[in-house]
């Protein structure tokens, strides 16, 4: 008999393992559709609940509510993350638990998108989610496809994690400030697009325009096909991704934009994609240092 319960133990651990390789970060419409058939995969939906583009309009079958802006901080500093009480009820109200597989799902209408759908994929990963995925393309692919959408909202039971975020894809507002100074080691990338960059334009929350000293530029968009909304990961960007990663020679590199939305978008691709080790966000990026006062300059 035991030694039945053993092999029955071991073919589960097996099947479990196997799982997780198998597990792809980044889903087409028609593998979604698959997943769901197969396993009891939680789809959490980041659109608005209502209007243009919304969840009410339509969504993937059983998907969950959980809208973008209800997993990171207010107006004035939208990059800031959640204490542990909102992160656990944020959690706990979309029906996650540790070991529960989650996709996610944004609108898809632009790269840019992308960014909701990668700050969410950190969230989870840093509150020690272990099978996450990203719909690539998000619903508006899903749509697109002809696949099943329904527009009845799906309440899921509560989970009981109890969840905070580990350090270690986090960059913090004083390492970065130790790495500007001087004080500490790490290779800066700034997401944003030009301009962002050389401080001809700022976000409409950040106090100043400008850039940390020492960044180098990866725009976000680089990710994703010419004319777009998928991630494509081209080899251009992958090759830019192996620089950066010999640049770092085992430093991390910390990406950051202004409201750790596009800095998600090169977090994923980097960490997740090409597979640089010891990559970090700055989640509360520009508006967050600038709002601190803290110096910054054109980027060249």
């Amino acid at each position: 008999m035991f030694r039945m319960i053993a092999a029955a133990a071991l073919l589960c651990v097996a099947a479990v393992a196997a799982q997780a390789q198998d597990w792809r970060k980044l889903l087409t419409p028609q593998e979604l559709q698959a997943l769901l058939q197969e396993t009891d995969a939680r789809v959490i939906d980041l659109r608005a609940p209502q209007g243009e583009n919304s969840y009410a309009l339509g969504h993937v079958p059983g998907s969950v509510s959980a809208p973008y802006d209800t997993w990171r901080g207010p107006k004035q500093n939208p990059g800031a993350v959640l204490d542990d009480a909102a992160l656990t009820e944020r959690l706990q109200s979309a029906g996650v638990a540790a070991d529960t597989p989650v996709v996610l799902v944004y609108w898809g209408g632009d790269p840019s998108d992308f960014g909701a759908a990668a700050r969410v994929y950190w969230t989870l990963k840093s509150s020690g989610i272990g099978q996450i995925a990203i719909l690539n393309g998000g619903f508006k692919a899903w749509r697109e496809a002809g696949l099943p959408a329904e527009t009845a909202p799906t309440v899921p039971a509560r989970s009981a994690i109890a969840a905070s975020l580990s350090p270690q894809w986090l960059a913090t507002r004083a390492q970065v400030q130790a790495i500007v100074e001087g004080r500490s080691e790490a290779v800066l990338v700034d997401a944003r697009p030009d301009a962002f960059f050389r401080a001809e334009k700022k976000h409409d929350a950040a106090k100043k325009a400008g850039t940390l000293s020492g960044a180098v530029s990866l725009v976000f968009d680089r990710w994703f096909a010419p004319q777009s909304p998928l991630m494509s990961a081209p080899e251009p960007a992958l090759e830019r991704a192996r620089a950066l990663a010999a640049e770092a020679n085992g430093k991390p590199i910390v990406s950051f934009c202004n409201t750790g939305h596009w800095a998600a978008i090169n977090w994923f691709a980097l960490s997740e994609l090409a597979g640089v080790p010891d990559v970090k966000l700055y989640p509360e990026s520009m508006v967050g240092w600038t709002g601190a006062d803290l110096p910054v300059k054109p980027g060249a």
